[in-house]
């Protein structure tokens, strides 16, 4: 806050005050001593003070002096018994109010700064635990689009001009007769392009029907065309890898366990937000639960495009490193068995991803840490047609998982 600027004026007489100086100096010369303050002459137009609140320096003539050093700086201007002081502002005001409003800010900065990423990683969490609940429609069978419909206003506005082309203006009876044709001909024409375009509507409808009904059989081609086109656009990678009778194989490939956060959003005694680290314990149950949302998502969707597919094989894949040709390599960290009934009445909504893998699932192959319960990579020693599988898994530079299908049937 600005000073309100002081005005100094003598109380004695102008002549006693004269007198009053001259004879102070008389007896110090250019220099002044009061008590408990102290005043030195150094040069023209600079003159240092000392006094209880320390040295001080005052700097210029008399109608324009600067006064720095102990105290707020300050400047003066006078001229005969009247002098005007006043404190010039300090940018931050009092040294230990500025201290406080800075720490004020760097502890809210701070505070926001935590709040914004507990945020995010409470999205993040959330995200991993709702994965499994994506919902997919189940396929229908499809219809042809209807036959475009056919316009008889220009059909007839054709045949009409060749019949008046055809006779006289001045026979009014061969041109009505005319007319009256070309609107017969008119409709029997659009009823032959009527008929026509239903021909072809039919035809597509057939076209389709036998593709229904091919997906319906499970048939291989159809059953993996159709998965393909459905896993495209999936933010996981997946892909079916082969059909036999009623069941198909997947493979779906899952992230790796730093794509967990390291950190927990939760709260002190006091009440205050904290953001601990996380236990190995807890990292390896929240990454469970991104891999079996996985899993679970793939299989929805699946069970869903195929309506004929009573059971399928799923193995979870994820990148394990670059081998001596440069090409990064996959490792299957879970393998199941799931069949189309056993997800019949989940509740998807109120049940975690983890629970319905171990209720719905059958003959799970894992390698889990005895103490953490992490996910390690499974031995495929014994395994070959898991080893067929991740030999036919290929990781591009863009993380997108592509198959060798005749390889991993």
């Amino acid at each position: 806050m600005r000073r309100t600027p002081t005005f100094y004026v003598t109380r004695t007489a102008v002549t006693d005050q004269t007198a009053h100086l001259d004879r102070a100096r008389r007896v110090c010369g250019e220099n002044r001593a009061v008590a408990g303050f102290f005043s030195v002459r150094l040069a023209p137009g600079l003159r240092i003070s000392a006094s209880r609140r320390g040295l001080r320096a005052h700097v210029g003539p008399r109608g324009a002096r600067l006064h720095v050093g102990g105290g707020r700086t300050g400047v003066s201007t006078g001229a005969g018994p009247f002098t005007y002081y006043t404190s010039l502002p300090r940018p931050g005001g009092t040294g230990t109010a500025a201290a406080s409003r800075q720490l004020v800010e760097v502890r809210t900065q701070a505070q926001r700064a935590k709040l914004g990423q507990a945020q995010e990683i409470s999205a993040t969490l959330d995200a991993i635990m709702a994965i499994h609940r994506t919902e997919f429609p189940p396929a229908i069978r499809p219809q042809a689009p209807p036959a475009p419909p056919v316009d008889f206003a220009p059909i007839l506005a054709g045949h009409r001009k060749a019949a008046k082309r055809a006779t006289s203006v001045f026979d009014r009876t061969a041109r009505k007769n005319a007319l009256a044709w070309a609107e017969h001909n008119a409709r029997l024409e659009w009823e032959h392009v009527n008929a026509g375009r239903e021909a072809e509507r039919a035809h597509r409808q057939a076209d389709v029907d036998a593709w229904w009904a091919r997906l319906c059989g499970c048939d291989p081609d159809t059953v993996l065309a159709a998965l393909a086109a459905a896993f495209e656009d999936n933010e996981a990678a997946a892909a079916a890898v082969g059909v036999r009778g009623t069941e198909v194989s997947l493979v779906v490939e899952v992230p790796a366990e730093d794509a967990i956060p390291e950190r927990l959003p939760t709260t002190t005694e006091a009440g205050n937000l904290s953001l601990r680290r996380m236990t190995k314990t807890e990292v390896a149950e929240f990454y469970m639960a991104l891999v079996a949302g996985y899993v679970l998502v793939t299989l929805r969707e699946a069970f869903a495009v195929a309506p004929g597919l009573t059971a399928a094989r799923i193995v979870a894949v994820r990148a394990s490193g670059i081998n001596a040709y440069g090409a990064r390599t996959a490792e299957v960290i879970l393998a199941a068995r799931c069949t189309r009934i056993a997800l019949d009445g989940v509740r998807w909504d109120q049940v975690d991803a983890t629970r319905i893998m171990d209720d719905c699932l059958t003959d799970r192959l894992t390698n889990r840490n005895g103490r953490t319960g992490a996910l390690r990579p499974v031995d495929l020693t014994d395994e070959p047609d898991l080893r067929a599988v991740v030999d036919a898994f290929d990781l591009d530079d863009d993380d997108v998982a592509a198959f060798d299908v005749d390889s991993a049937v």
